[in-house]
């Protein structure tokens, strides 16, 4: 089983620096009772302050921590030079002893394709485009990019694996051509990457357990109690995820509410016991997301969801052979 942190950063009210320090902060802590990673996301141009440098961000935790995947997730890759992103990443996976894990997307929002110049009609070809020149640069071998002479040196220790996020079927089939990985939203569209997988004759790679979709998991001996404080900012992230996402037609779970009560099956907040209950549900392949500071919502809250976590319910997932 796999328990993840996770963190887009969002700070609608009150000072980045405290959540940034915080994060930090939280991984540390996670690394240190035996997290398996954690997961960093990417937009750009957003009010709240969405992380727009995963990489960045993947790289001061990597100083902080000694055995914590780092899961850039997802990395916008028509928005970046390719060639740039593999020495960053390059370098990100040597520093880290080989902790990266790379997911990378075609992106949706027409602003950032703007702000970056791209043209967003362009994004598959851009998306494929990115895929082979990170493939060669890790080569460590001169190439050509666009009429450019490249080697990108140093190389890191070993071909780093790429995954391919989507929340379509046509990107689902395109992941199982030309990446190592899948990691859908929403997760329905993981059947039609495995068969694509079978049809062409290729191994799946790496795709999410069955806990994926959880957005949030937050444990609280009075679940009623801690959904009050946090409510509104599951709406703030449901809201802004909506904006995003209509405009492009693009369906990863978000949905229109009149309050924030009707998040409440969405945000899961439960008990140590409730969250057992799941977890076996699940099996053990089940990949468990924890988002701490969700919505920019008090870093105590989430602390508090952590070590509860950490005191009545990793012993007996422990016990239970679940870890």
């Amino acid at each position: 089983m796999q328990i993840l942190l996770k963190y887009d950063l969002r700070v609608p009210d009150g000072s980045p620096e405290r959540f940034y320090a915080e994060c930090l902060d939280q991984c540390r802590w996670a690394d240190e009772r035996g997290f398996s990673g954690v997961r960093f996301h990417e937009h750009h141009r957003s009010d709240d302050g969405y992380l727009p440098s995963p990489v960045v961000m993947a790289s001061a935790v990597a100083g902080r921590t000694s055995t914590l995947a780092l899961r850039c997730s997802v990395i916008v890759l028509p928005l970046h030079d390719p060639v740039r992103l593999a020495e960053d990443l390059a370098v990100l996976d040597l520093a880290s002893g080989g902790r990266l894990e790379l997911v990378v997307a075609a992106g949706y929002v027409a602003s950032e394709f703007e702000m970056f110049g791209q043209e967003i009609v362009r994004r598959t070809e851009l998306l494929q485009e990115g895929i082979q020149a990170l493939r060669l640069s890790w080569t460590g071998e001169p190439y050509t990019f666009r009429g450019r002479p490249v080697k990108v040196r140093p190389r890191p220790g070993r071909q780093i694996p790429i995954a391919m996020g989507g929340s379509s079927a046509r990107a689902a089939r395109q992941a199982a051509r030309i990446a190592d990985g899948f990691e859908p939203a929403p997760r329905k569209y993981l059947q039609t990457y495995l068969a694509e997988c079978e049809r062409l004759g290729r191994s799946p790679g790496w795709y999410p357990g069955p806990g994926h979709e959880l957005r949030l998991l937050h444990v609280a001996e009075d679940p009623d109690a801690a959904w009050e404080r946090m409510k509104r900012h599951a709406r703030h992230e449901n809201d802004s995820y909506l904006a995003l996402t209509r405009p492009a037609g693009t369906q990863v779970g978000y949905a229109a509410v009149t309050d924030a009560d009707q998040l409440r099956g969405s945000y899961l907040v439960v008990t140590p016991d409730e969250c057992l209950r799941l977890v076996r549900e699940l099996g053990p392949d089940a990949e468990i997301q924890l988002h701490p500071l969700m919505g920019g919502m008090d870093p105590e809250l989430g602390w508090e969801s952590l070590q509860l976590f950490e005191a009545k319910v990793m012993p007996q997932l422990a016990a239970e052979g679940f870890l």
